[in-house]
Parts: C-alpha cells; structure tokens; sequence
C-alpha cells in the first residue's frame, strides 16, 4: 500500500473515531474557534473545532444538517460548549423556521438548569422571531418589538446592568431582525461583565457589571425549531476576575 493510501485511511479512521467518541459523549463539532493573533495577523496557528455537550434535551433534538446545526426545539433545554470561555467575540447565524418561534443564546453560564428548571444561569440573548408579539398579544397589549430582537438580560441569579433598560431587562434601540425563514447575524462582543450585541450589521444592545463573567456558552432549544450557521469565536485577553465570578468548571 502507497504512502498516500495509507495516510487516507489514517485520516478516515481518526475521523471515524473522533464522531464516535463524540456520540458516546453525546457531542456535537460544529463551529470553531480561534485566537486574537489568528483573526488579526492570519498567524498559521489552526482554528480549533468548537465541540458542544447536550445537557438535558433529547437525543435527537439537535443534529446536522451539512453546514447547519438544527434544534427542533423540545424538549426546552440547552446545549453548552464543551469548554468555559472569559473574554470573545461570538459570530452566530440563526434562523427561525416557526411564527413566534424562542430560542436564545447564553453566554457566562453555569449550563446547570436548577432542580425542576429547564435553563441555567448566563447572560441571555434573547433570540425570538417577530410573530412572538402578536401571538403574545394580552387584553389588546402588544409587546414591544425590542423585546423580541436581541433583549439582553441576566439569569438564574446573574446580575446585570441594563443599556436600555426594560426593568432589569436591556432592550435594544432599534428592530433589525429578520422574520422566520431568514437569517440574522449576531455579533456579541463579551469582555470583563460588558455584553454588546450587533444585529445585522449595527450594534444596538449592551449590559455591563455582569455578576458572573466566566463560564459557558449554551444554545437554547425552547419550543419551536430553528436553525444555526457559521459559529466563530474568537478568544481575547483575560481580565482581572475572581472565583465568586467564574461558573464551576463541568466534566
């Protein structure tokens, strides 16, 4: 056998083995991740695959699709990346595939829903198609559009300090969503408890003195199916933190 076959078939059973070793582990590889020399200077240092864990969804409530990752959204719950990130900047495509349809992206969780809870603790970024208001419509009151497009605001006992606020709630300051069965590009820009968020192309929305501002990111799967693309991250710095400000670390 040549050299080059048997390289091939090296390659091929890595691969093989990595995608089982991820079944058993219940992991899903998609995304990846890169440092700040990488994105800026185009150092030769490789992206590394961005590996995500189901925590308390089912089997087969998020699966592949070629380049897309798709959540069918029950049961609610999350999955969380496989390891905890300080400082980055998150690139996420999604795309609702319902009217009204929920999901979210967490950032600085502990990716541990609470006994008898579906979510854990972060900092949300709220993710909702635009039918959700008028299918929440109460007593003739229509929810705010700012509610639905990339609200911001800390959970499970994370606290944070609005932009905009809508109580504790960060609300941003002009609707440039997309509705279902279109793409929108989110750009969250997390540094030292500071959250700004960019929606199509313009930012809109920040929290700052975030409580907890280390941990993981977890994607949402709440109720209505949607669709993920073209996750990057890109790690910054650290800063200056405490042990009261990291989530505990997960096996």
């Amino acid at each position: 056998m040549s050299n080059h076959k048997k390289t091939l078939m090296l390659l091929v059973v890595t691969a093989l083995t990595l995608s089982f070793v991820y079944a058993q582990e219940g992991m899903i590889s998609f995304g990846k991740s890169s440092s700040l020399d990488r994105a800026l200077f185009k150092t030769k240092e490789k992206e590394i695959p961005l590996l995500w864990k189901n925590v308390n969804t089912a089997p087969d409530t998020w699966h592949l699709e070629k380049d897309l990752l798709v959540c069918s959204g029950h049961p609610i719950g999350v999955m969380r990346s496989e390891k905890q990130y300080e400082n980055f900047i998150l690139h996420i495509e999604w795309m609702h595939m319902e009217p009204g349809g929920n999901s979210g992206t967490f950032v600085w969780s502990n990716a541990t829903p609470p006994e008898g809870g579906n979510l854990p603790n972060g900092v949300e970024v709220q993710m909702l198609e635009l039918e959700w208001v008028r299918l929440n419509t109460k007593d003739g009151v229509v929810p705010p559009i700012a509610y639905v497009h990339g609200e911001l605001f800390g959970v499970g006992g994370v606290e944070t300090v609005p932009d905009t606020p809508r109580g504790t709630r960060s609300k941003s300051i002009e609707n440039r969503c997309k509705g279902k069965g279109e793409w929108n590009i989110y750009d969250v820009v997390c540094v030292d408890g500071v959250v700004k968020l960019s929606v199509n192309g313009k930012f809109v929305n920040g929290i700052a003195k975030a409580t907890q501002k280390k941990g993981y990111i977890c994607l949402e799967s709440e109720g209505a199916e949607i669709h993920f693309r073209n996750i990057r991250i890109i790690e910054l710095p650290s800063g200056v933190i405490t042990p009261e400000q990291i989530a505990n670390e997960l096996k």
